[in-house]
């Protein structure tokens, strides 16, 4: 969604909930999920300094029960429950970058693909490392997921999140045993 289709300040609910990789920050904007990160020293100045580049004024509160079915999701996904999400986002970024989330998106449950191949799904197959960039930016982990994407050669490279975390996702949807 573009800056200019929001008229007034927008009003970003925050919460947060535990998982097995650590706490996750939920953001909504709209009432669409427009950040979900990974708990670490300065997360807040980031997703404002992110937020702030697309939307000229927002407002930030407490979340009162309105991310219940996100909780709830990201419950369900962790316990091998739910192997596709279905919540409303809200994606701020760059043409280039809407396509390469967009792609993450189509990476089935369980299976993983590599930056060359989102790069050709796109139509931009001498963009590798630009895919890679934009998989980098990627403001919501897990349920866009990016952790899916591998180095050709199949090594586990790149994770905002950490190789670690990445592991674990993997480990859990079946896409690697080690």
């Amino acid at each position: 969604m573009a800056a200019a289709s929001l008229r007034k300040p927008a009003i970003i609910v925050l919460s947060h909930t535990p998982s097995p990789v650590g706490n996750l920050h939920i953001a909504t904007c709209e009432g669409s999920v427009c950040y979900l990160g990974f708990e670490r020293k300065g997360y807040r100045e980031d997703l404002y300094e992110y937020l702030g580049k697309y939307l000229k004024q927002f407002e930030v509160k407490a979340e009162k029960g309105e991310h219940a079915s996100v909780h709830g999701q990201l419950a369900r996904y962790f316990d091998g429950r739910l192997k596709k999400f279905r919540m409303k986002t809200h994606l701020f970024g760059t043409e280039f970058q809407l396509q390469v989330w967009t792609a993450l998106r189509a990476i089935p449950y369980g299976t993983t693909t590599s930056y060359r191949s989102i790069a050709d799904a796109i139509g931009n197959p001498d963009a590798p490392r630009a895919v890679g960039g934009a998989v980098g930016k990627n403001p919501i982990s897990i349920v866009i997921p990016c952790h899916r994407v591998i180095g050709e050669d199949g090594a586990l490279v790149g994770y905002g999140g950490g190789i670690e975390r990445k592991k674990k996702l993997l480990r859990l949807e079946g896409a690697i045993l080690v």
